[in-house]
């Protein structure tokens, strides 16, 4: 790994701590490459994965390919702002970048005032240019 990728992952890290700093709420941040691929990763302290590697691996490249697939109806409806998955256990936020998207789990009982709060905090500080 070159100096330029390790400070690129170093600011990926960084910006994943600073999301999860939005709410208390915020269980996981993660950057994913558009593949599913986890770029970057900040899960909150104490909290428990629900999810055991292998399931976290598959269902990024789900949540990767359902961005993909989104693509295909952008020209009639737009382009995708962000996702909500609203589970028993956790809701689940995905938010398109340009090369990739963030995926971040949230406590069940999230408001959606305080979601959309998130939503557009990233939006707005959170494309790094991804180039992986």
């Amino acid at each position: 790994m070159n100096d330029a990728d390790v400070e690129k992952l170093q600011k990926n890290r960084k910006l994943c701590r600073q999301f999860l700093e939005l709410s208390p709420k915020i269980r996981y941040v993660g950057l994913m490459n558009n593949f599913g691929r986890t770029i970057s990763g900040q899960l909150r302290k104490g909290v428990i994965p629900l999810f055991s590697p292998d399931e976290a691996r598959d269902e990024n490249f789900l949540e990767a390919t359902r961005n993909q697939l989104r693509k295909k109806f952008e020209k009639a409806i737009g382009k995708t702002r962000f996702t909500i998955t609203e589970n028993e256990k956790v809701k689940i936020v995905t938010i398109p970048i340009t090369r990739g998207f963030f995926y971040i789990t949230l406590e069940k009982d999230a408001e959606n005032q305080e979601i959309l709060k998130i939503v557009e905090s990233i939006k707005m500080h959170g494309d790094p240019g991804m180039s992986n």
